[in-house]
């Protein structure tokens, strides 16, 4: 990552040229004509009025202001800084108190009331001479700098710049009110059927932030790897930790290292949700500790792709135990109220011991200060208020957990998950809930996609990337863009300001932007890619 830099530039201009898209995905769409500034903006916000006409420029005297004493919005403002590249005067950010007239060029950074509500409302407005973006909170500010960043010109993403007093930086002045239809906009990253590294789960966070996603689900454990440290527990990385899909050489986090995960998180306003597959997916645990087992012995190792012939030994104490170890560990170094289960695709255990298990190890997490998250299995168990269901099976529905009031996470495979081709010639991926095309992942309502489970009921939205196929951040990027930014303004934007149509524009408007991060995005040929700024 670049560092932080101390004020904003007067112009950049791109040194090196865009990254190639893999042969499989060349896009055959027309070139676009040059796009409006609404056209730039991925998810569309809730009210939009920007003029092409006048804009805002920055040049060497732009500062960013922020109230005094206001840690979290200077932070904000750095990053912002940072964004825009390398300086032209060399002078620090100057972090301001918001009092007295500003002189003209100043970008200032506000908590406030604003006029949409929720607590990541925010408000931009635009002139030619200030910009000021007002959020109810911090995270408010927080993606009103991602829209403000999204109008600005696509080059000051790319790491290698340099001044060109011909190429100015401007956004286009008006103004922009917005705030998200759901709480919970998620991405899951698995780490335990590949491993990826700090540096790699980082990246994915940058472009998760990039599109206001605000839930990062790690899936730590699975029957091919245990990829985070327990200290009472140390043969879990020691040896579960030393394989992968394929049996590469595996990996895992040091508590110190998953702790810097989440620290870079938060500061994006991203909150990590541990998740420890439980009782099924646990070779890499049963492996580790033959006590875990029912017979008494540990099995080999595992590096395939199959599912559903693990278990805990759920009638021994010392599997709660265990599961107390670890939810006690991982809670430690957490923040976030939310702690993932697992529970899928069990099926060597009979449906009373299957319950009375999840039911168990809910209280657990309770008793840790945790939220119980699982993946819809567990809506037939008595669930607490307080126990969120993931829905993933398309043909089930967890209405069941709905009527005794649990709240769920939207995320049915044939429509979110990452990790399925976008068609035949997809060079990685899976099949086995869909070929999901760009429009595919879009052109839904979380509302509408499961019986019984009305939007109240609805946290929000989440797409899962399983890695049977991804060996390191580049494949997950492929298989992740565009389709993540789809889902983005599922979770994001109003049902009334989603159109395919329209989105397909915007999101080919994207493609200078990505390249310039040097993204390896599908580009689809469905969509009419940008292959340079305007």
């Amino acid at each position: 990552m670049r560092t932080f830099v101390a004020a904003l530039i007067a112009a950049m201009l791109v040194e090196s040229c865009a990254t190639k898209p893999p042969a499989a995905s060349t896009s055959t769409a027309t070139q676009p004509s040059p796009m409006s500034p609404t056209q730039q903006l991925v998810p569309v916000p809730a009210v939009v009025e920007l003029t092409a006409n006048s804009a805002f420029a920055i040049t060497s005297d732009t500062i960013i202001r922020v109230p005094a004493g206001d840690s979290r919005l200077l932070a904000i403002g750095r990053f912002l800084a940072d964004l825009i590249g390398l300086s032209a005067s060399a002078e620090p950010l100057r972090a301001e108190a918001e009092t007295g007239e500003a002189g003209p060029g100043a970008v200032h950074l506000q908590i406030g009331e604003v006029q949409e509500s929720g607590d990541e409302a925010y408000e931009l407005t635009i002139a030619p001479e200030r910009v000021t973006i007002k959020g109810r909170t911090a995270a408010g500010v927080f993606y009103g700098v991602q829209t403000f960043r999204q109008l600005l010109p696509p080059f000051i993403e790319h790491e290698a710049v340099r001044l060109d007093k011909n190429r100015p930086v401007r956004a286009p002045a008006g103004r922009i009110v917005d705030s998200p239809r759901f709480e919970w906009r998620g991405a899951m990253l698995d780490v335990a059927r590949h491993f990826l590294s700090v540096d790699e789960v980082k990246r994915y966070i940058d472009l998760m932030a990039l599109h206001k996603l605000n839930r990062l689900h790690l899936h730590l454990a699975d029957d091919q790897g245990w990829r985070i440290e327990i200290k009472s527990w140390p043969n879990l990385t020691a040896h579960g930790g030393t394989t992968e899909v394929g049996g590469g050489p595996g990996g895992f986090y040091s508590q110190q290292q998953y702790s810097s995960l989440v620290t870079y998180a938060q500061e994006r306003f991203i909150t990590i949700v541990p998740e420890i597959d439980m009782p099924g997916h646990t070779n890499a645990a049963l492996a580790s500790y033959a006590e875990l087992n029912c017979t008494g012995k540990a099995p080999v190792l595992y590096t395939g792709i199959d599912v559903g012939f693990s278990a805990l030994c759920v009638d021994k104490e010392i599997t709660y135990e265990f599961i107390d170890d670890v939810v006690r560990e991982i809670g430690a170094v957490t923040p976030g109220r939310y702690f993932h289960v697992g529970g899928d695709e069990v099926k060597t255990l009979t449906p009373a011991q299957y319950t009375q298990f999840i039911e168990r190890v809910q209280t657990i997490v309770q008793t840790r200060g945790k939220q119980m998250i699982g993946w819809d299995e567990i809506a037939p168990a008595k669930l607490l208020p307080t126990s969120i269901v993931q829905h993933w099976r398309p043909k089930t529905t967890p209405k069941e957990a709905v009527t005794k009031g649990a709240k769920v996470i939207m995320s049915p495979a044939d429509r979110a998950y990452l990790d399925m081709k976008y068609d035949t010639s997809t060079p990685i991926g899976l099949n086995w809930a869909a070929f999901i095309d760009v429009r595919r992942a879009y052109d839904w309502d979380p509302a509408a996609a499961a019986e019984g489970v009305p939007e109240s009921a609805i946290l929000g939205v989440e797409a899962p990337l399983w890695t049977e196929t991804v060996g390191n951040i580049r494949d997950a990027e492929f298989l992740a863009f565009p389709r993540l930014a789809a889902l983005a303004e599922v979770a994001w934007s109003r049902t009334e300001r989603r159109n395919w149509d329209d989105f397909k524009g915007r999101l080919a408007g994207q493609a200078p932007r990505w390249t310039a991060l040097g993204m390896n995005f599908h580009r689809s040929p469905d969509i009419p890619w940008r292959v340079h700024v305007d």
